[in-house]
Order: structure tokens, then sequence, then C-alpha cells
């Protein structure tokens, strides 16, 4: 199943430095199958994270362990089921 993770970024001055490692992990995930989409929002306040995960918790999980959550930039996350139509 899909679960679309809508983030809000903090902790700015942290951003452009972790950036480079978060995008190694999100391309670990689209390997390994557990990524669908993501990318930042255009003003670079958060961005849109589409993982395919077997669970809930699962994707809590893939959530956790990004560089990104561990440096402290995702300030707010709404996880949510996503249903793909098109």
């Amino acid at each position: 199943m899909k679960y679309a993770a809508i983030i809000r970024y903090g902790n700015p001055e942290k951003i452009h430095e972790v950036r480079p490692v978060h995008r190694q992990y999100l391309a670990s995930l689209k390997s390994s199958g557990k990524l669908w989409a993501s990318g930042p929002f255009a003003d670079d306040s958060g961005a849109l994270i589409i993982y395919e995960a077997d669970s809930e918790e699962e994707a809590w999980q893939l959530i956790r362990q990004d560089p990104f959550y561990e440096a402290g930039v995702f300030q707010d996350i709404q996880l949510r089921p996503w249903n793909q139509v098109f």
C-alpha cells in the first residue's frame, strides 16, 4: 500500500547540510521498491514523499530512519494511506 507523507520543514540551517545524505537514503528506498515518489515543495517549506509499505508502522519506520528526520528537519508529518488512480 502507498502512504503519502506531507511534511513541513523546520531547522533550516540543517537542510542544505543534510540534503545530500537524505537524497541518498531516498535513492536507496527507490531502488528497494519502498519509495514511489518524492520531492520538495517549490518554496522549500516541506515535501511530499510517497512510500510503498506493507503497513503504516513500516512507513513510520522509513520516516524515522531518514537523515532529515534524525537531523530535526521534519517538523510536522501527516501520514495518510493513499490510493493511486492514475
